[in-house]
Formats: structure tokens, sequence, C-alpha cells
């Protein structure tokens, strides 16, 4: 799977997200890649983490707003429940495609963790956290030009993820 989400990452610059993504999200991201200075960048990623936790079904958006406090409160098991159960019934909520790889990462599910993020990916090619954890993903599976891919991608999109440039830096040396 990992070589079909390379595949797709390689391409996300040709890629729209799907239809069902909030106009708002575009002029958000454009605000984002020019920012002048980082407090301009943080407050649009802000936004765009508000919509992207949004969801038309309100009830959605509740059950994935409690597994997001279940990760934070590291009750994993619950917050997995939740997901899977959200997913079943809103599969094409990207943030909580998301966050279901984010979970598993935090497992130590990597071969889990990326098919969920490759999901995410593919109805919101944007998606600079999604492509952060492909990203670490790789780098500790010692797959550093996909890790490298990974982490320009997601940079391209958000230009001040310092954390990011770090990784690029140690990639590099």
């Amino acid at each position: 799977m990992a070589t079909s989400t390379l595949k797709l990452i390689a391409m996300l610059g040709t890629r729209r997200p799907a239809a069902s993504a909030p106009a708002v999200l575009q002029s958000l991201f454009e605000r984002l890649g020019h920012a002048q200075e980082e407090q301009e960048a943080l407050a649009a990623e802000d936004h765009i983490w508000s919509v992207w936790m949004a969801h038309p079904n309100a009830d959605a958006a509740r059950v994935l707003d409690r597994a997001t406090g279940d990760i934070a409160a590291k009750r994993y098991d619950i917050a997995e429940t939740r997901l899977v159960r959200l997913l079943r019934s809103c599969p094409s909520y990207a943030e909580a495609w998301h966050k279901l790889g984010t979970l598993h990462y935090l497992l130590g599910r990597d071969d889990e963790s990326i098919p969920n993020l490759h999901h995410a990916l593919e109805i919101e090619p944007r998606h600079f956290a999604a492509l952060c954890c492909v990203g670490e993903i790789l780098l500790g599976r010692a797959e550093h030009e996909g890790a490298a891919l990974a982490f320009h991608s997601a940079l391209r999109l958000h230009p001040y993820l310092t954390g990011v440039r770090e990784r690029l830096a140690a990639l590099k040396a």
C-alpha cells in the first residue's frame, strides 16, 4: 500500500479535493501558501482544521470530536471504535480517515495507518497532516526518498511546518 500511496502523493498537484469539500478551503489554502509570516500561516491553519473537523451531519462531527478527545486522553480502543463506526456511515469524511490513520500510527500499526491516510489524501489531497504522518512512517522504515516526497508535498501546502523542515534537513545530512 505504501507504493500506491507514494504514487498518489506524487500526483497530488494534479488532483482536486472531493466535490463535497467546502469551497472556503481553497481561499484558506491560498492564504496559507502565501502567508508572509508564521502568525498569518497559523491563523489560516487553525481555520483549515476547524473546517476539516466540521461535517454537514452534526452528529458525525460530534463523534469525530469525541474520538479526538479519546486519542488525547489515550483511550485508544474507544477512539478506534468510534472512528471505525463513523467511517462506516460517513466514508467520505477525510478528517476521520486522517484521525484513524494517526491513531494507528500512534499504536505502531503502520500497515493499518497507511491505507487510512491514503483514503484521507484521496478525498482531501491538501491534507498536510496526513502527508506528514506518511512521511514519518516512511522515515521509520528507512524509506528516505518516499519520506522526503511526503514532507516536500506537505511543505508546498504549508510552508511553516518547522518540524518537517527539520526532518528534511536531517534526511539531507
